[in-house]
């Protein structure tokens, strides 16, 4: 199978935690529910292709995400790789019951830098929606689970239009000071640019959150979202969140499409001499593998580039 020829760049991090959000954020935008044993092997094979972090589905009311309704009847039958994480979204002290029921380790919550976002997809402000993590927050560190907060509309919103930088940091370090592990910075309608990414990350690191402490997830809707990346990781952050064949959305943002594809991200890194531990020939076979399930052709460049030689 071709693959890029690797020529490192100077000041970029020697290996990159590439967090798989395909059965969770990809699945839950697709139109037509996919059944549990497709899931259940898309999980599977994720995991086998390398990847050392899949989020595999949410704790969400099945009225708002019907598409994973199913998640404790997954989560019960999963087959969890050895030395593999599998973090779960929850919403809620509701959603974080019935995590800590299924023994689940990790998870995360979905915040939002703007009033309007928070609104439409929390419905509250976005200090009710702080106001209602803080429990969920606290009761997951005393069980000892990870948690990770989303952090959505960091580089635009499709109501309110620009997001002020210092908006972002305020919203991005109370989510933080929560407790949260780990923060990832969504640009959920792919409205971002380099410039913008390096400002944001290094406007963070002014208000005391280190690079380290950073996740980036890019869509790809103006094609921006591996630049952005790499804006990301010249910035000092190792952890990139992308999906399997660019599957995925914002159910509350119409103008948002995929994800950033794990395979175009996994394309670049190793042309970049950046490790990974992912074997690409083996995920492009599970996102065409799934396009099949779905009905249609995976969106990622990577995958219908390769998917001759394969």
């Amino acid at each position: 199978m071709l693959a890029p020829q690797r020529v490192p760049m100077p000041g970029l991090p020697s290996a990159v935690t590439i967090w798989e959000v395909g059965a969770r954020d990809g699945l839950q935008n697709e139109p037509a529910v996919v059944p549990l044993d497709v899931k259940l092997e898309f999980l599977e094979r994720l995991a086998a292709a390398g990847l050392t972090v899949v989020e595999a589905t949410s704790f969400v009311h099945p009225k708002w995400v019907p598409q994973l309704a199913d998640a404790d009847e997954l989560i019960s039958r999963l087959r969890q790789a050895p030395g593999v994480r599998y973090p779960v979204l929850v919403p809620n002290d509701r959603g974080l019951d019935r995590a800590l029921a299924l023994g689940v380790r990790e998870i995360a919550i979905f915040g939002s830098a703007t009033e309007t976002f928070a609104m439409r997809n929390l419905n509250t402000t976005v200090d009710g929606s702080l106001a209602m993590f803080e429990p969920v927050v606290r009761r997951a560190l005393s069980s000892g689970l990870r948690v990770r907060g989303y952090l959505s509309m960091c580089f635009g919103d499709p109501w309110e239009g620009e997001v002020p930088v210092p908006q972002v940091v305020s919203v991005a370090r109370r989510l933080l000071d929560l407790g949260c592990d780990q923060l990832s910075l969504g640009d959920t309608i792919g409205v971002g640019t380099p410039g913008h990414v390096t400002a944001l990350i290094t406007a963070l690191g002014s208000a005391g959150v280190p690079a380290d402490r950073l996740a980036v997830h890019f869509h790809d809707t103006y094609g921006q979202a591996l630049a952005n990346t790499l804006a990301a990781l010249q910035a000092g952050v190792t952890t990139v969140d992308s999906s399997a064949g660019g599957l995925g959305g914002c159910p509350y943002a119409k103008s948002a499409t995929g994800n950033l594809a794990t395979e175009d991200l996994v394309w670049q890194l190793n042309g970049l001499g950046i490790e990974t531990g992912v074997d690409l020939a083996a995920l492009v076979r599970t996102s065409l593998w799934m396009a099949d399930h779905l009905g249609r052709p995976s969106p990622s460049a990577v995958v219908r580039a390769l998917a001759a030689d394969l």
